[in-house]
């Protein structure tokens, strides 16, 4: 059972007094929440607690709705608000921290132990005077997406539940306040490094170290035989293998966005994972209409976090945590050094890796079951195509994998995918190609199109049904939420019941702004 009192531990916590008591060094600040009035339960996740091992009726435990809302601890938690810096749209923000969430401790699971975190249950110390509060509207949104992403088979925090109180909220109206349960591996972020890399303070560099060492030793047991990052033999040998493993999983991260037409919104240092899991799910948005430039953010003015600059992002962030990590790599300072070449080798294996991911991910989307070397033009010129038409990105490749490619373009079979699109002639160039390409490896169309409805979603989390959910939770009915939840959790599955929220977004929808407060 989860709620024993062996259950529950804080290993994280552990390490922070270990090395408060060695160096003087905290990983952070155990608080416990400050309690909300007159809670409600949102919505649950059956699935993730199906997956931590939970029984069925866990909710129904007396006391789950105040330990998950911030209001009460069951024995072994330790609530703490990690510290971390960053960098913020490009630019070093120095010290930032769980403004607004606490981490509880972990639980194991049948998948090994799983961190659980609260977001919303009260101000820290690295609030930045802000509430710590978070409101039911971006709370919601966080639930819906976190668990619609995971069963798009995306790497991602996961939500367990969400609970609401009438406790008023100011953001730019009066809201109200939510919390929402946050469930990963681990919580550990590219700013954890960053923050002991570059403050400076004495016994920053050891807490370093020791932080390399707890994410190898708990996360990443085939990097465990390499020499101990506290070790002072060590040639950083840990530390190198560590942003290898980071490069390789972000780049695989950004394939994975890329290829569903997600934008994350808020691609900072301090929202990167160190395990390569999408993280803090704000003004993030699945785009309707095609736009490599589309910028989910209203916050981000400059347009920095754009979809087509995602994966450059992505890069820039892998060298922010290599310059955080240079400090455990003698020698990485001096200029052509064999640590530099480390250093730079790590790096690199990020652009390898995501040009082989994409271009894996473009063919699966295609139905493409063998490689050819013309592949990547083919997939560039089919967005291309669908970036001047606009057309919707989910739509679109849903319905490519209907294409009859025996027949003309213009055959009524093909009317689908082709009425998509204005310039007809511009389609039918490009599917003429498609026709040949798929030809050659002797394509079946049902085989096809099976393996395409297994990549290319029929529905996803598009702004609009998150707004209608959110219109009705405000109003006190939380039944929308539930249900789009449930729909959500079978993305590429024809839900004919369910038909509405495969469709075109409506007129409305383009004029939904979400922001940093989002």
């Amino acid at each position: 059972m989860p709620f024993s009192r062996d259950a529950w531990v804080n290993r994280y916590a552990s390490l922070s007094a270990q090395l408060q008591d060695q160096c003087g060094v905290s990983l952070g600040t155990e608080l416990q929440g400050q309690p909300l009035p007159n809670l409600q339960w949102v919505a649950t996740s059956e699935a993730l607690a199906r997956e931590l091992g939970w029984p069925e009726d866990w909710a129904e435990h007396p006391e789950a709705l105040a330990v998950f809302s911030g209001n009460a601890v069951w024995p072994g938690m330790r609530p703490m608000a990690t510290v971390y810096s960053g960098h913020q749209f490009g630019q070093w923000a120095g010290q930032l921290g769980d403004g607004r969430a606490l981490l509880l401790g972990e639980v194991q699971t049948p998948q090994g132990p799983r961190e659980v975190q609260l977001k919303g249950a009260g101000a820290t110390p690295y609030s930045r005077r802000g509430d710590g509060r978070a409101v039911l509207r971006s709370s919601i949104r966080e639930f819906l997406c976190s668990e619609a992403m995971h069963a798009l088979g995306i790497p991602t925090s996961r939500a367990l539940c969400l609970t609401a109180s009438p406790h008023p909220v100011y953001r730019e109206t009066a809201e109200t306040a939510a919390v929402v349960t946050r469930v990963a591996p681990s919580f550990v972020r590219f700013g954890h490094f960053e923050h002991f890399a570059h403050s400076g303070r004495p016994g920053h560099d050891q807490a370093l170290a020791a932080l390399v060492d707890f994410v190898v030793d708990h996360h990443l047991p085939h990097l465990a035989h390499l020499p101990r990052a506290t070790a002072a033999a060590g040639q950083g040998e840990r530390a190198v293998a560590l942003l290898a493993h980071a490069s390789e999983t972000t780049a695989d991260l950004m394939a994975q966005w890329q290829a569903v037409g997600f934008c994350h919104g808020v691609m900072n240092t301090d929202n990167m994972s160190i395990l390569g899991l999408t993280l803090d799910y704000g003004p993030f948005g699945f785009m309707d209409g095609f736009d490599p430039s589309h910028v989910c953010n209203h916050s981000d003015v400059s347009g920095r976090y754009r979809w087509r600059y995602q994966p450059d992002v992505g890069f820039w962030n892998i060298g922010a945590l290599a310059q955080a990590l240079a400090p455990l790599i003698p020698d990485a300072a001096t200029d052509d050094s064999e640590a530099q070449l480390r250093i730079l080798g790590a790096i690199k294996r990020y652009e390898q890796r995501y040009g082989e991911q994409m271009l894996a991910r473009w063919r699966a989307k295609l139905g493409l079951s063998t490689e050819e070397p013309d592949d990547a033009r083919l997939a560039h010129d089919w967005i291309t195509l669908m970036a001047g038409a606009r057309a919707d990105f989910t739509i679109t490749f849903r319905r490519l994998g209907g294409y009859r490619a025996a027949l003309p373009p213009e055959a009524p079979e093909n009317a689908p995918v082709r009425d998509l699109f204005l310039d007809r002639a511009a389609f039918d160039a490009w599917a003429r190609r498609y026709a040949d390409r798929l030809a050659r490896e002797s394509s079946v169309d049902a085989n096809r199109q099976a393996r395409m409805d297994r990549v290319n979603p029929w529905v996803v989390l598009r702004n609009h049904l998150a707004e209608h959910a959110i219109r009705r939770a405000q109003a006190g009915d939380f039944s929308e939420v539930q249900r789009l939840h449930r729909v959500l959790q079978r993305p590429f599955e024809v839900q004919s019941e369910h038909a509405a929220d495969a469709d075109f977004p409506p007129d409305w929808a383009s004029a939904i702004e979400v922001s940093c407060s989002s």
